[in-house]
């Protein structure tokens, strides 16, 4: 920026110095000039304007304090325009925000996800980029001022090196946070409207920022968790979601009977146009999972889309009750078996 200005300003004084008289030349030229010293042009026409030498060498400053500022508001602008248009560019605008898509970009990958979602993650990543870039400007803007005044930056540059080192170590906490949630927004770890498990929380993502998640349980508690705290996350929501059943019936229950009812309630719930939408894949039945205490466990999964395979599983427990019902399948309760031994009777008999 600095080399620019200077250039900026040669190539005014070489065009307009022969325009100017004597008096305004001398009166911009210091007492002991540089060897190729060339009066500067702001000063020399702020004297022939005014006739006054203080005047007139304060405007070169001036002129120069004044250019910065324009030049780096101009890149602030051309900053932010190229992100925003970067933005629109990795979320194909024009589409339907409530379909799935394939986004290509270097911030996802080309599996299916909501648009919505991913308009929401990029301007997430460009604002913190924006806030980056726009200090970087202000600050370099900043310190050129500082060389237009003369005033030496060796000592303040060292100064702030000083500070940051020491601002470093008290802030090591908020460091991490800063540096988890860059890495969590790159990565696309969960966004708003998941649900997630942070560990000592679960819930659904109400908003996610550089420092902190909050996320809000089902009983309508708010955490807030900072983003270095987590450890790990488990999102329920990323792409797709799948309701996992636990069936349980009565161990004198023909299993193959029980197979194809529950196989069968499942099919038609994903034929149901109510349902349909909601279900990704046909339902499968992964068969006995588990023997009980006082039941057979058959396991069924159905894929889903984000977020709905709990309202899934909740109507497929109550299809699957309506169905066992019909065709006589027991569903098991808790049952136990008593010895009772008295006095004088052989060991073994009982009730």
């Amino acid at each position: 920026m600095r080399l620019l200005l200077t250039q900026s300003l040669t190539t005014f004084t070489l065009a307009q110095a022969s325009a100017f008289s004597p008096e305004a030349q001398a009166a911009c030229t210091p007492a002991n000039p540089p060897d190729g010293f060339e009066p500067n042009f702001v000063c020399q026409q702020v004297f022939e304007w005014t006739q006054l030498r203080w005047l007139a060498l304060a405007s070169g400053t001036i002129f120069k304090v004044v250019f910065v500022l324009v030049l780096a508001w101009f890149a602030t602008r051309l900053v932010r325009r190229a992100l925003k248009r970067f933005a629109e560019r990795v979320t194909r605008e024009g589409m339907d925000s409530g379909r799935l898509v394939k986004v290509m970009s270097p911030l996802a990958d080309t599996a299916p996800i909501n648009l919505q979602r991913a308009q929401m993650r990029a301007r997430t990543i460009t604002g913190v980029i924006r806030s980056f870039a726009v200090v970087a400007i202000w600050i370099t803007a900043g310190i050129t001022v500082l060389g237009a005044f003369n005033i030496n930056l060796g000592p303040l540059i060292a100064g702030a090196g000083i500070a940051g080192v020491a601002l470093g170590f008290g802030a090591q906490n908020l460091v991490r946070d800063f540096l988890s949630g860059i890495f969590m927004l790159l990565e696309d770890q969960y966004g708003v409207g998941d649900v997630i498990n942070a560990g000592e929380a679960t819930g659904i993502v109400e908003s996610v920022s550089l420092r902190t998640t909050r996320l809000r349980s089902v009983d309508g508690t708010v955490w807030y968790v900072p983003n270095g705290e987590i450890k790990r996350v488990g999102n329920m929501s990323h792409q797709w979601s799948r309701a996992l059943l636990d069936i349980g019936v009565a161990y004198d229950t023909d299993l193959d009977l029980a197979t194809r009812v529950i196989q069968a309630t499942a099919n038609a719930m994903a034929e149901d146009p109510e349902w349909a939408p909601l279900i990704l894949s046909e339902p499968e039945v992964w068969g006995l999972e588990q023997w009980g205490e006082s039941q057979l466990t058959i396991r069924l999964v159905v894929q889903t889309v984000p977020l709905e395979q709990w309202n899934v599983s909740r109507e497929l427990r109550r299809r699957l009750k309506e169905a066992f019902d019909e065709a006589g399948i027991e569903i098991p309760f808790p049952q136990r078996t008593v010895w009772i031994r008295n006095p004088g009777e052989e060991a073994g008999t009982g009730i």
